[in-house]
């Protein structure tokens, strides 16, 4: 295994906590990730094959995870699907291709972002910065604290970021928690793509905008909502989505 452990951070760094793990068999383009974010005052790690990725995601704990598609010993896409079943983080996925079934395809297996080669570090760093601006873990609830939002058999808690269906808890990755979270919070009212990717990612999106059309797909199946007569994801066809009653 090929891996680094950054334990000179920035002055702030142990402050905010954040973790960041880069995994590249591109030496030389892992280690300028790394050094963009290590400035940003993340502890940092660098893995070069998929295997090890896994193994250190584990121990390292991230809150987000830098992912080439392209990996020796297990490819990108088998390494998100096994990040997913035991982390929550935030997954920005590389890749030399730019197609859009490339995209959806990282995204179908979890991924958050998708970032094509050759890219802007400082963008890619951008882009994670806005990701990490929703909180990682629940807020202490105080007193006044609003109540969870029901939908039906739908139970939403946005400040505990949890999600249960007839008392049954649903594992949503962040990103889908998120797109659930800011239709809930507007029942009724019809959020554009653009609307939704820049308030899951608080600020302006630059991309393909039917990429959250991916996560909706994942939140609906999730939720046992049928894309045919959906009754809490509901597409307004030319605009985009608005929650629905659940009924």
């Amino acid at each position: 295994m090929k891996a680094m452990n950054n334990t000179s951070a920035p002055s702030g760094g142990a402050a905010r906590g954040y973790r960041a793990l880069v995994v590249d068999d591109e030496a030389a383009l892992a280690e300028v990730v790394a050094s963009y974010l290590t400035r940003e005052h993340f502890a940092t790690r660098i893995v070069d094959n998929g295997p090890d990725a896994v193994t250190v995601a584990r121990d390292f704990d991230p809150d987000v995870v830098v992912l080439d598609l392209g990996l020796p010993g297990m490819d990108g896409l088998e390494v998100c699907r096994k990040l997913r079943t035991f982390s929550d983080a935030y997954v920005v996925m590389l890749t030399a291709r730019d197609t859009e079934m490339d995209t959806i395809v990282g995204l179908t297996v979890g991924a958050d972002d998708y970032v094509a080669k050759p890219f802007s570090p400082r963008e890619l760093v951008a882009r994670i910065r806005a990701m990490l601006r929703r909180p990682r873990a629940a807020p202490d609830r105080g007193a006044d604290e609003a109540a969870p939002l029901c939908f039906g058999p739908l139970r939403i808690d946005v400040a505990a970021r949890e999600v249960s269906l007839q008392g049954e808890p649903i594992l949503l990755t962040r990103t889908e928690f998120d797109i659930l979270a800011a239709l809930s919070a507007r029942p009724g009212v019809v959020l554009s793509r653009r609307q939704l990717l820049e308030t899951v990612r608080e600020g302006p999106w630059v991309g393909n905008e039917h990429l959250v059309d991916v996560h909706v797909g994942h939140v609906r199946r999730k939720l046992g909502d049928d894309p045919g007569a959906p009754r809490y994801v509901i597409t307004v066809r030319g605009v985009g989505y608005r929650m629905g009653s659940g009924q």
